[in-house]
């Protein structure tokens, strides 16, 4: 249903806003490194605008600072609706490594609502083009095919009356497989 909303409102393109709020900066560099000639991102129709006025997806990097939180929210609301926000590694999916610091508030959700999560530190630049066109439906969703057997493993079940001494030792003259 999300996915025929996106394909109907936003047919051609994507205009994207950039928003770092904290972190190491190692997700900026390969979300900046998706918008250069040799990921050409221009082929989905991705294109980076420099307000969030112009933006219909705003892209998050770092965890949720005390001290870039209002500004995120502003950017936020700055953008027209609709609006598609991506939370861009580890830290702005769930905190990262910085989830436990004093300035820290947590994962971006819990400043702007956000649609879709890219996670790793940092991403693969195909990780974050594969993940906004999966969510603009321009490419299929990938499955690895898995095929799951549960292995047998034999558990004796010895019973006490099976038990007998041999050479001093107890030995069991029946073993059944469970």
């Amino acid at each position: 249903m999300f996915r025929n909303f996106l394909l109907k409102m936003f047919p051609r393109s994507l205009w994207v806003y950039h928003a770092n709020s904290g972190g190491c900066n190692g997700c900026d560099i390969e979300v900046l490194n998706v918008l250069t000639p040799y990921y050409d991102a221009e082929r989905f129709g991705i294109k980076l605008v420099a307000s969030p006025r112009h933006a219909d997806v705003m892209l998050c990097q770092g965890p949720a600072m005390r001290s870039t939180a209002a500004a995120l929210k502003r950017a936020y609301e700055a953008m027209p609706s609709p609006k598609i926000v991506f939370a861009i590694g580890s830290c702005a999916c769930g905190g990262g490594i910085w989830h436990d610091l004093y300035n820290v508030i947590g994962p971006i959700e819990r400043i702007v609502p956000v649609s879709y999560y890219i996670p790793g530190c940092p991403p693969r630049p195909e990780a974050i083009l594969y993940g906004v066109a999966l969510a603009m439906g321009l490419v299929d969703k990938k499955v690895i095919p898995t095929n799951l057997k549960q292995e047998e493993l034999p558990i004796p079940r010895y019973h006490p009356e099976d038990l007998i001494q041999q050479e001093s030792m107890p030995v069991y003259k029946k073993l059944e497989k469970v």
